[in-house]
């Protein structure tokens, strides 16, 4: 439906409070990080979750809701434009197949733990999707296709800075783990790429090693990247299948999804100009780091503990999955 101008003006009127205010705690957190070296992600939802009570405002509410889901959505579909079929040609097809399969396996598996550990299935997803492909970006987009439930925000917020915080520890401890499993500088690029949780991270990783293994780091990451539509694609089937008669089901094919894909498309027949794809790499992340604000914000600090220690430890352990799932073959020679 068009809005006419004078509606657009109102909408714009009643969004601008809430939004911006998560825009704010982005550009604070993004200057906490560049100063001191701390995730954006965690420093965005960390610095948010003191202001829930804004949301309860009815000045600052609909844009608060506006910019966890709306700009979440608009910077997961600009994460097109970083991905293309060249970075599946550079790596190769094997290890691209093996990234594949781990990160199908550490979803599965996290699914059907999630029930032995007191957990529903959309945590599993929610975790394992987290986990396996890019941290806290799919962690926004897993969760936007998720039936609503009570917990929603509380454990986006916590896969977001569990999943972040491992990430960082990864970021330290994985070179030497690979240097330990006599990994050559272009194996601890893959290695790298294709196990640490959030891209920010893996670069971090990859050029602490050398510049070429900070190069395929990133590009295995990128590829790891693009199986976020599918999995989120499929994850929307699934849901609609499973959710009970006149119960709202998330969309068949998100927008967010089809417009992810297009842009990869676009990307891949180089039709994309190397300034524009590096605009829009720079406007995908201060999108996302709005969003994660804007989910701090709706997400009530004391809640956090409902989660329990188990969730805890199964973040450990899909993370340590992933991780052998990709070592183990590569020091077997099968890669």
């Amino acid at each position: 439906m068009t809005l006419s101008p004078p509606l657009l003006a109102a909408r714009a009127r009643t969004l601008a409070p809430g939004l911006m205010l998560a825009v704010t705690v982005a550009m604070a957190a993004q200057f906490l990080s560049g100063h001191y070296g701390v995730p954006v992600m965690l420093m965005a939802i960390l610095l948010g979750m003191p202001l829930h009570f804004l949301t309860e405002d009815d000045r600052a509410g609909p844009g608060i809701d506006f910019a966890a889901r709306t700009l979440l959505r608009a910077g997961v579909a600009l994460l097109g434009l970083r991905v293309s079929l060249d970075m599946v040609t550079a790596i190769g097809w094997p290890f691209v197949t093996l990234v594949a399969a781990s990160v199908a396996t550490v979803i599965l598996g996290s699914v059907a733990l999630a029930r032995r550990v007191g957990q529903d299935r959309a945590f599993g997803l929610l975790t394992g999707g987290s986990v396996a492909i890019c941290g806290a970006s799919a962690a926004m987009a897993i969760a936007s296709v998720l039936p609503g439930r009570a917990s929603t925000e509380r454990d986006l917020s916590f896969t977001v800075i569990t999943v972040t915080a491992m990430s960082t520890v990864a970021m330290i401890v994985y070179p030497m783990l690979a240097a330990g499993l006599g990994l050559d500088q272009h194996q601890t690029g893959l290695f790298l790429g294709a196990t640490i949780h959030d891209v920010a991270q893996v670069v971090g990783a990859g050029y602490s090693v050398s510049e070429d293994t900070g190069d395929i780091a990133t590009v295995v990451k990128l590829i790891r990247v693009t199986l976020l539509a599918p999995v989120v694609l499929i994850a929307a089937l699934v849901l609609r299948r499973s959710n009970p008669a006149g119960a709202t089901r998330p969309p068949l094919l998100p927008g967010f999804v089809l417009a992810f894909l297009v842009l990869a498309a676009i990307n891949s027949a180089h039709l994309v100009p190397a300034p524009v794809t590096d605009v829009a790499s720079t406007l995908s992340r201060a999108l996302l780091v709005a969003a994660v604000a804007a989910v701090g914000m709706k997400t009530a600090l004391a809640k956090l503990a409902d989660v329990g220690p188990t969730a805890i430890a199964m973040l450990l352990v899909q993370t340590a999955t992933l991780a052998a799932l990709i070592a183990v073959p590569m020091i077997l020679g099968l890669v």
